[in-house]
């Protein structure tokens, strides 16, 4: 009797070693899938650290359209020096350069170039509109390129369309942010 039992046992060892384990085509299968999902998934996940890093040039270009606001209202002119506005921004950073146009009578137009490939770059303008014929009021526009690695256009802040159009655009090249 007891070597019956211990040949049942090895054939059900035997038996339930076979069950175990995964064949190679489900292998296979799993690595194709986990090899899709990752080539969908990567190109997304790497594009985040260029968005963060063009979230800078947003934020600096709005705090110095804001800052040329003040400066106007409190000089009655716009200006290319940025330190002037006080608005504490660096005109070099790692990932932007920032510069001022000469200002016009009718507004500004400041733009941030992009010292890589990878980004986009970025044209933020104020510029005056005409309420009546005795007030004006200032307005700002942030602009992006389309394609990464391009130089911003500058806005004509003296065109007279664009100044007295209520939904003015950005220029050809460029996208409203």
């Amino acid at each position: 009797m007891k070597t019956e039992f211990k040949a049942k046992f090895l054939q059900h060892v035997a038996k339930r070693k076979k069950e175990e384990g995964f064949t190679l085509i489900e292998l296979l299968v799993v690595i194709i899938i986990i090899g899709i999902l990752s080539a969908i998934a990567l190109p997304s996940f790497l594009n985040q650290a260029n968005k963060a890093k063009e979230s800078e040039a947003k934020q600096y270009l709005s705090a110095i359209n804001k800052g040329q606001q003040a400066y106007y209202t409190e000089n009655s002119k716009f200006t290319s020096d940025i330190a002037s506005l006080g608005v504490g921004i660096k005109t070099a950073t790692e990932n932007f350069s920032y510069v001022c146009a000469d200002p016009g009578d009718g507004g500004i137009n400041c733009k941030a170039t992009a010292t890589g490939d990878a980004i986009r770059s970025y044209l933020g303008a104020v510029y005056l509109i005409s309420i009546s014929e005795s007030e004006t009021t200032s307005r700002s526009m942030l602009c992006q390129t389309l394609k990464p690695g391009e130089d911003p256009t500058e806005i004509a802040v003296v065109d007279v369309v664009q100044l007295n159009s209520p939904d003015p655009t950005c220029p050809g090249g460029m996208t409203d942010v």
